[in-house]
């Protein structure tokens, strides 16, 4: 009598005690993608398929096996026991599968994410040559909580900020530090330095208006706390949506702020704005690139990161 051929649960895997069969193989990936990054949403892009598929996908195999894979959380899912050890079995097997496939397979993009006048500035040049070499990109602009919060849902594989993640859930390492700088337009510049109060500059400033990107002045705020010792008193005279917008309001003449160097050196070489101050130590801030879990498993984004992390050594 001649032996039964395996089906591929048992050729693949060597787990067909616990796998039916005729399990498909597209229903295992999606199962260890979702395994590795925790959630649906963040597996999704990696296998190329909706959160809806991939959904289903979990609840077929569920279905096949008798067996409950994940527990849904508020915040992703949690594989169950028996996970643990289907996964355990199907890494190996899957992942040398994947390494026999065609090597021009499609690649899922890189979900980017960080400030915007950051990106525009220093991290979209950077990148420029993945680009041209197949790495693709997907660029979201916002504001630190935010973008980590949806990074936490699977939306975003890096994102540059400039607070670290509170907790141990995402990975983060210092990327640079960012100075700030005191500057106005030339007119303005010249009016402070003919001052009769020209010896104490925040004394000088109180007659130039400010302009600033939020009402509660986070960054003059700060400025004026770390390198005057006070605490900052007066109002903005003009506020805009952004720092782009800063610097454009600046540079018309609207009046004075403070901006990161990144941003307005181009226009301080040039003589568009002047340096109002330079400290002995000017403000600095710390920016971080923190990964999604499971980021790892799409090798462009590792690319994306340690191009970043070279670049940043300039920055």
């Amino acid at each position: 009598m001649r032996n039964r051929k395996p089906g591929i649960a048992e050729s693949a895997t060597g787990v067909g005690r616990q796998l039916p069969a005729h399990a498909d193989l597209n229903l295992l990936r999606t199962f260890l993608a979702v395994y590795r990054a925790g959630t649906f949403t963040a597996a999704a892009p990696a296998l190329g398929l909706s959160q809806p598929t991939v959904t289903a996908q979990i609840r077929t195999l569920e279905q096949q096996t008798g067996r409950e894979l994940f527990t849904r959380l508020p915040r992703g899912v949690e594989p169950t026991p028996y996970a643990h050890e289907i996964a355990a079995r199907v890494a190996g097997p899957l992942d040398a599968l994947a390494g026999l496939e065609d090597t021009g397979a499609v690649t899922a993009p890189v979900h980017l994410a960080g400030p915007s006048e950051l990106l525009c500035v220093r991290v979209l040049p950077a990148l420029v040559p993945l680009v041209a070499d197949g790495v693709e990109l997907r660029v979201t602009q916002g504001l630190p909580e935010p973008l980590l919060e949806e990074m936490r849902s699977g939306r975003h594989d890096l994102v540059i900020a400039t607070r670290r993640p509170r907790g141990r859930a995402l990975e983060s390492v210092p990327l640079a530090d960012e100075e700030y700088l005191l500057v106005a337009s030339p007119a303005w510049a010249e009016r402070v330095a003919g001052h009769r109060e020209a010896d104490d500059l925040c004394a000088a400033l109180r007659e130039v208006p400010m302009v600033t990107y939020a009402e509660d002045l986070p960054i003059v705020r700060r400025y004026w706390r770390t390198v005057f010792g006070k605490q900052l008193t007066a109002r903005a005279a003009v506020t805009v949506p952004n720092l782009y917008a800063v610097l454009s309001a600046v540079n018309a003449g609207a009046g004075y702020s403070v901006l990161p160097r990144s941003l307005c050196e181009e226009h301080l070489a040039s003589g568009r704005l002047t340096l109002l101050h330079e400290p002995e130590e000017p403000p600095l801030n710390t920016l971080f690139l923190v990964q999604r879990p499971g980021a790892e498993t799409n090798p462009h984004v590792l690319r994306v990161r340690d191009t970043l992390r070279r670049a940043a050594r300039t920055w």
